[in-house]
């Protein structure tokens, strides 16, 4: 089945940037929006939600304050990662959170749903 690459942007009212980069980057920001709860081992990094759900990423590249690269441990296409990414609007000096991820063509619109409902809960907790 063909494989989509989105890109979704999100204008973010912050104006830390080490807030924004500290919810998108450390086990303990991750669980604030993203998982139930987050475990962080070397470059390995262990996703939990509910009860019996879970997943291993491992971490492919990082820039400190600007994005972070994940790649799921299980899938098939070592080519495919999600990342995180945080830019500053100049104008107003808010923050964009840029996320790239691949879904299937046919979940293309549960993916941004899915995202857009993460970042609704990043919003809510960071109070952005």
């Amino acid at each position: 089945m063909e494989r989509k690459k989105i890109h979704l942007e999100f204008l973010l009212n912050a104006t830390s940037k080490g807030i924004l980069w500290t919810a998108i980057s450390t086990p303990t920001g991750l669980e604030g929006w993203f998982a139930d709860r987050v475990q962080l081992e070397d470059k390995t990094v262990t996703f939990f939600w509910g009860k019996a759900e879970k997943r291993d990423a491992e971490v492919v590249a990082v820039r400190v304050y600007s994005f972070i690269r994940f790649r799921w441990l299980d899938d098939q296409n070592e080519r495919e990662f999600f990342e995180l990414k945080m830019t500053n609007n100049e104008l107003t000096n808010d923050f964009v959170l840029e996320i790239t991820d691949f879904a299937a063509a046919d979940e293309v619109a549960d993916l941004r749903e899915l995202w857009e409902s993460q970042v609704d809960t990043l919003r809510r907790t960071c109070g952005f």
